[in-house]
């Protein structure tokens, strides 16, 4: 059975399948901020949409970061880091992509399991 959360026309928010958890493509609450604020609040976004759909952070299998310029890699793996438990970080790739809207920094794509 797929589960599909806050689905609209183009995308749903949250795709559930075989205990597998897929969220769309997460960005910053606020794109007039720098990389690392952007990075954070895209993360606690991830973090809210792991909850709701019964996962967490050591649950994810998965990350696909997309960074605007590659000049913001370290800033941004700084937020990263901090933000990954310990011995749980997923499988990972992070390319230089144009974004949807001019002042977007990053945008991840997650895979988690169910809790």
């Amino acid at each position: 059975m797929i589960e599909r959360q806050e689905t609209k026309q183009r995308m749903s928010r949250i795709v559930k399948h075989n205990g597998t958890i897929y969220l769309c493509g997460q960005v910053c609450a606020d794109a007039t901020q720098g990389i690392k604020e952007q990075t954070q609040t895209m993360l606690d976004k991830v973090e809210t949409l792991l909850e709701q759909a019964g996962s967490d952070k050591e649950h994810m299998l998965s990350a696909t970061i997309y960074i605007k310029d590659m000049k913001d890699f370290a800033e941004m793996n700084e937020v990263w880091d901090n933000w990954v438990p310990a011995g749980h970080a997923p499988a990972r790739a992070c390319v230089e992509a144009s974004m949807a809207r001019e002042a977007l920094l990053v945008e991840i794509s997650v895979i988690a399991a169910e809790k």
